[in-house]
């Protein structure tokens, strides 16, 4: 049994049902929940006021738990980042607490990174995943790898259009592992809030974005250079996104990828399970990892 400590550091929790469906599926495979004083608070958009987020997290980093899990993101983390209690998150990391989550979580990981080469971990939150009419077994069981501390890596089987694109076969040793949601980590740069990591891995995700929206963050990103001073960029899901008929005209996600192999030598790589979908890996932000592909077969490491 572990103990998870739940709360919103970012938008309000609109859907009650999902929420009570995550906490108790939680407590029904046999972990200890404890629920943040303010986690169903709202204030406009956001999950309480400036001052009423900051506070959950530092609740969250004094609570001792073993997991720190966001309720949702939605946005509100970059509008409070100069006043995130960094050492006091720090501490709870060194201590045992592994803080998990996702989307607007990502402004966090990125700040927490740059600042102090805080290691989170992204991963499900509790609505969205836990909260699921039926939980995706694959996150299940990611995330109760890290609460026994079995997890060793994530491995996948690259879509066949795209697995010979950059390499036939690529072995990355010792790189960070950083990103997280596209445009969250567009946001930050140019900021102190986004980390400055050379021969890196970069993973990105994102939902609700059209791909010419993609497209134009993913310009920034190799306009930036943080791009092609990576070792490989690995992209996860990118959905919920609608074509226009008659207007894009075969402009598709698809393209994006294949435009944005044309501007860097920096291999690219997709299919990575992970983002705003059901089944979902857990990846450790900040750790040394070795990415390895042969073929349409790939593996992220840290065991």
């Amino acid at each position: 049994m572990s103990h998870i400590y739940v709360y919103s550091p970012s938008s309000a929790v609109r859907d009650k049902a999902a929420f009570r469906r995550g906490v108790a599926r939680l407590r029904t495979l046999g972990h200890e929940v404890e629920l943040d004083e303010a986690v169903l608070k709202s204030h406009m958009r956001f999950a309480g006021d400036d001052e009423t987020r900051l506070a959950a997290i530092g609740r969250a980093a004094a609570s001792g738990a073993d997991v720190a899990l966001i309720s949702r993101g939605g946005y509100g983390l970059t509008r409070i980042l100069p006043g995130l209690p960094f050492k006091q998150i720090t501490r709870a990391i060194e201590r045992g607490t592994h803080f998990v989550g996702l989307s607007d979580f990502t402004a966090l990981q990125m700040s927490l990174l740059a600042k102090t080469g805080g290691i989170t971990w992204a991963g499900p939150a509790l609505g969205e995943d836990f909260g699921a009419e039926a939980p995706d077994d694959i996150m299940e069981a990611c995330f109760d790898d890290l609460l026994v501390g079995h997890g060793e890596g994530a491995g996948w089987t690259l879509p066949a259009a795209d697995a010979a694109k950059d390499a036939s076969e690529l072995r990355v040793r010792g790189a960070t592992l950083w990103g997280g949601n596209l445009n969250v980590v567009c946001a930050l740069v140019g900021t102190p809030y986004l980390p400055a990591v050379k021969g890196g891995i970069l993973f990105l995700e994102d939902t609700n974005e059209h791909p010419y929206r993609i497209e134009r963050q993913l310009t920034q990103l190799v306009h930036a250079g943080i791009v092609g001073q990576q070792k490989a960029v690995l992209l996860g899901s990118f959905n919920r996104f609608k074509l226009v008929p008659g207007y894009d005209r075969g402009f598709n996600l698809k393209r994006v990828v294949e435009w944005l192999r044309t501007q860097t030598r920096t291999p690219v790589f997709s299919g990575l399970p992970f983002g705003h979908v059901q089944t979902k890996v857990l990846l450790p932000v900040g750790r040394k990892v070795d990415l390895m592909v042969e073929g349409r077969d790939a593996l992220i490491y840290w065991g």
